[in-house]
């Protein structure tokens, strides 16, 4: 359970935003929609590699 304190003279957009992130962070959103479809563990994998792929070019450039 996610709890935000909202402090003295706060306003109500600040603790939404504040909330937002948190709740992203946790993941839940991303998980929700994993489990809506059956992914095969070889599609899962290679979609897995493929990021590493796609993050390690990425490093790779900015090195450069």
């Amino acid at each position: 359970m996610i709890i935000i304190n909202i402090k003295d003279g706060e306003s109500l957009d600040k603790a939404l935003k504040r909330f937002k992130k948190k709740f992203e962070k946790t993941g839940v959103l991303r998980e929700l929609r994993s489990r809506q479809a059956y992914e095969k563990k070889s599609v899962a994998r290679r979609t897995e590699i493929k990021h590493a792929v796609y993050i390690q070019n990425m490093n790779q450039d900015t090195a450069i």
